[in-house]
């Protein structure tokens, strides 16, 4: 007997990880059936692969393309939608077993409420849903009994090694960073990089705003943030550690001083494709690791000093509350006026700390409080680009 198909709907399927997670169905037709797929732009890919993949439902976001694309699949029996709210009505559909949220930023906050309260597993690859609001998207997963299935490589590897440890305590973790471009170089050199460096990652493909996110290793510190809402931990618990091969993903130190790690070669479908068919391995003609063409790991201190974003993200965890949300906001907000030849490198770093000293601190933020932040965060971070002279 067949066993049925895991209908899978995929938030932001034109992006790096969306893309990437169509070649893991691609690959396995007997397993996955796509039955949303969603873009905020892209509506020529996007009608590629709703032509290809034939879901059920996709999203433009972009509601000027919204003729284009029902235009284009004309025929087909599939319906088109248009506009942001549109993400939080597919997201709650009952034809669908899991929900990969594949947007960029804290768009993708609501539309993985709006799941997770219609009982979907997450498959999470937007890790601003957890620093913008983690208390309230732990608590909601909890009470609806969803599943959170992490789709950053770091944190998958953390996942993996917790399997079979659930009751073992957790001493602590390590979050392992490749160190980006830009890794030893000094606040001299970064005062007149470029975005053309900076998009110039070692290791990884990745989209522009999470290229430049590593290279200024606040992406790390987005992933401390989520780090401590999905495994339940305190800020001393976590640490991370610039790991230049990146093939040791992260590791987990348990209270006897044991430690396990999750390896491989660089390559987001490994995550992607366990968190779709998760607790089941698939298998799959991904690259093997040959330790012969890693004779050496490396691993160095993260330069909190040099790359203050990691610091900043740091300090906006221990002080909870909207802290991470203004965080995040202020950091999307500098990253595309980077892209836009707006702001230099490390002036990033000081809209940030600017907006978290002056939007106002709460303690206790409900989900009106985190929009709210949200927005006045982005209008002075966007104010203070303005007055910045590159």
């Amino acid at each position: 007997m067949l066993k049925d198909l895991k209908r899978i709907t995929i938030l932001g399927s034109t992006g790096s990880v969306g893309t990437q997670a169509l070649e893991v169905v691609r690959d396995h037709p007997a397993v996955f059936k796509v039955t949303v797929l969603s873009a905020l732009k892209n509506s020529e890919l996007l009608i590629q692969q709703a032509r290809e993949f034939k879901p059920a439902v996709v999203v433009i976001c972009d509601e000027h393309k919204y003729a284009e694309v029902k235009n284009a699949l004309a025929g087909l029996d599939i319906k088109v939608l248009a506009g942001e709210a549109a993400l939080s009505e597919v997201a709650s559909y009952a034809d669908s077993d899991v929900v990969l949220t594949a947007l960029m930023g804290s768009v993708g906050l609501k539309p993985t409420i709006a799941a997770i309260k219609a009982g979907k597993n997450i498959a999470l690859a937007n890790k601003e849903t957890l620093v913008v609001a983690g208390e309230l998207i732990t608590e909601l997963a909890a009470a609806h009994q969803v599943k959170i299935l992490p789709v950053d490589s770091e944190h998958s590897a953390i996942f993996q090694c917790l399997v079979g440890e659930e009751h073992n305590e957790i001493e602590k973790i390590y979050l392992t960073a490749s160190g980006g471009p830009f890794l030893g170089k000094t606040r001299d050199f970064l005062s007149t990089v470029k975005k053309e460096q900076a998009l110039k990652h070692p290791n990884w493909v990745m989209g522009a705003k999470i290229t430049i996110d590593s290279a200024s290793l606040m992406n790390k510190g987005l992933e401390v943030i989520e780090a401590k809402w999905l495994f339940n931990l305190e800020v001393e618990q976590i640490d991370v550690i610039v790991h230049p091969q990146s093939i040791v993903h992260s590791l987990v130190q348990f209270t006897d001083g044991s430690m396990k790690a999750q390896m491989g070669v660089p390559d987001m479908k490994l995550p992607i494709q366990y968190a779709l068919n998760y607790p089941d391995r698939l298998k799959n003609n991904f690259k093997r690791f040959n330790f012969l063409e890693y004779p050496n790991f490396s691993f160095l201190k993260a330069d909190m000093e040099t790359f203050r974003n990691l610091d900043l993200a740091f300090t906006s965890l221990k002080k909870g509350g909207n802290m991470p949300c203004i965080l995040n906001a202020a950091n999307e907000v500098v990253v595309e006026a980077f892209l836009n030849d707006k702001i230099g490198f490390l002036q990033m770093s000081e809209v940030i700390e600017q907006c978290m000293e002056e939007i106002a601190f709460i303690e206790k933020p409900q989900l009106n409080d985190y929009l709210e932040t949200d927005k006045h965060s982005r209008i002075l971070a966007g104010e203070l680009v303005t007055k910045s002279i590159v």
